[in-house]
């Protein structure tokens, strides 16, 4: 998703300095590439990331040629991944006694959102700082929302990842029910599309277990390492999830069959074989 972000902002003007851990190739030859984060820091007051995982973000930002070690004083992180929120609390006073502001600014809406310029941002940080990066944000999202404090941003996506797996849960049990009873999917799912149980997860996920076509939007292991964090979220402030626990355990299953690769909706097939 990082690279569709950093071509909006490019497209809409903005000087870049950018870096991949995965080298490609950018085909605009005024972008400056450089060797790492820390010359990226050296290089932009507002450094943007969008890596896997909490240890990669750590990594970058951290690591020995991170962007703390060449970002100047006054300089804004901000983080687009989706990682723990408490780890995304310490990286914030890491480097607030550094004088650099930590922004987290998960989004949601995939690569096709990425690419479209329509993701959605729940974010987390200091005021100045969410409306001094604002107008970035809207050259890459149609949404943009200034959650709370550091951390907050990360809580809402975990909400978000919530309500996507629960659903496609009960889109998958729907599903299976009207198959069962030998009912037309296809009709239900038109049916159900027009009444509240209609639902962006309804609408692509539906359509994808109805054609049994699982290419991913988002992969199965990928949204189990997001649900990793919701459990863990949970777990810490004692909040019962139990159908986010388990559609976890769909995922779990799915990926345990080889399907980590797929999109997270393909755990519709475990529940076929139950």
């Amino acid at each position: 998703m990082g690279l569709p972000m950093a071509l909006n902002l490019h497209k809409a003007g903005f000087p870049l300095a950018v870096y991949n851990r995965t080298p490609k190739k950018i085909s605009e030859n005024d972008i400056k590439v450089c060797k790492t984060p820390k010359e990226v820091a050296e290089n932009a007051d507002i450094i943007f990331t969008c890596v896997s995982d909490t240890p990669d973000v750590e990594e970058v930002i951290f690591g020995a040629n991170g962007i703390v070690h060449g970002a100047k004083p006054g300089s804004i992180v901000v983080d687009m991944s989706t990682i723990s929120p408490e780890a995304t609390k310490d990286f914030a006073q890491r480097l607030a006694a550094k004088n650099i502001a930590l922004l987290d600014a998960p989004c949601s809406g995939g690569e096709t959102g990425a690419i479209a310029g329509t993701l959605t941002f729940m974010v987390g940080g200091a005021e100045g700082a969410f409306t001094r990066v604002k107008p970035y944000f809207e050259k890459m999202g149609k949404t943009v929302v200034h959650v709370g404090a550091s951390g907050a941003g990360q809580v809402a996506k975990a909400c978000n990842q919530i309500v996507i797996a629960v659903s496609i849960e009960g889109v998958s049990e729907a599903l299976l029910l009207a198959e069962k009873c030998g009912v037309d999917g296809r009709k239900v799912r038109e049916a159900l599309m027009g009444g509240f149980a209609g639902s962006k997860v309804m609408e692509v996920h539906g359509n994808r277990m109805l054609n049994d076509d699982y290419k991913p939007g988002f992969k199965a292991k990928l949204h189990r390492k997001d649900m990793g964090i919701v459990l863990e979220t949970a777990a810490k402030v004692k909040a019962p999830i139990p159908a986010a626990t388990l559609a976890t355990k769909h995922m779990e299953e799915s990926i345990a069959s080889g399907d980590g690769e797929l999109d997270s909706s393909a755990f519709f097939k475990v529940l076929r074989k139950k």
